[in-house]
């Protein structure tokens, strides 16, 4: 692990813990153990430091469905992704950091979810092309538009006044997300082999 993830790494804590809003450059400095001035020599200023975590967190977890990806498995498993590099990700006070990404950063935010869709809809197209061949996938929906579903319901959890009181963790959430998006595109031996990828989990 180089200098740059540990670096990353840590100050995503800090923020996580803490909220977008509340840290502050000098917070970041003192928490890495760094002068200010090393700070701004590779950071600008906050907006630039925020934008380069979301996408650091943002490529671990195409890491994390490309190794999956890899794994010898038909297209439904390879979206049932239950990792735990990934669940301590979903599992952080994200919330609280997402919510005040949206008020306060929106257009480091927006940024953000343009650069998610343009990842994951590669896998996910690929992954569809794929379920589509073994028979799993339905032919007759529109790719984009329901992955882009896919993303959106990711994301209610902090972006939405229905989800504002829920109760459950954000892994399960996503999780319950995936499956909805799965049952939504599968067809009968899909929905039967998602039965029973669904008990390994």
């Amino acid at each position: 692990m180089n200098e740059k993830t540990i670096f990353l790494e840590k100050v995503s804590e800090l923020f996580f813990e803490n909220g977008a809003k509340a840290v502050t450059m000098d917070d970041v400095a003192k928490h890495v153990s760094i002068s200010k001035r090393t700070l701004y020599e590779e950071y600008k200023n906050k907006e630039e430091l925020l934008t380069a975590i979301l996408d650091f967190k943002l490529q671990k977890i195409i890491d994390t469905i490309k190794t999956n990806d890899a794994e010898n498995t038909n297209a439904i498993e390879k979206v049932l992704i239950k990792d735990n590099d990934f669940e301590k990700f979903s599992s952080t006070n994200q919330s609280v950091f997402i919510r005040q990404l949206l008020k306060y950063y929106p257009s480091i935010f927006d940024q953000h979810i343009l650069n998610m869709n343009e990842k994951i809809s590669e896998f996910l197209v690929k992954n569809i092309e794929k379920g589509r061949e073994e028979g799993l996938y339905r032919a007759d929906f529109n790719e984009s538009l329901y992955i882009r579903f896919l993303l959106k319901i990711m994301l209610s959890f902090e972006n939405s006044v229905l989800f504002e009181n829920e109760q459950c963790e954000r892994s399960n959430f996503c999780f319950e997300g995936v499956l909805f998006y799965l049952y939504s595109i599968s067809t009968e031996k899909g929905r039967e082999i998602l039965e029973k990828a669904k008990l390994k989990q």
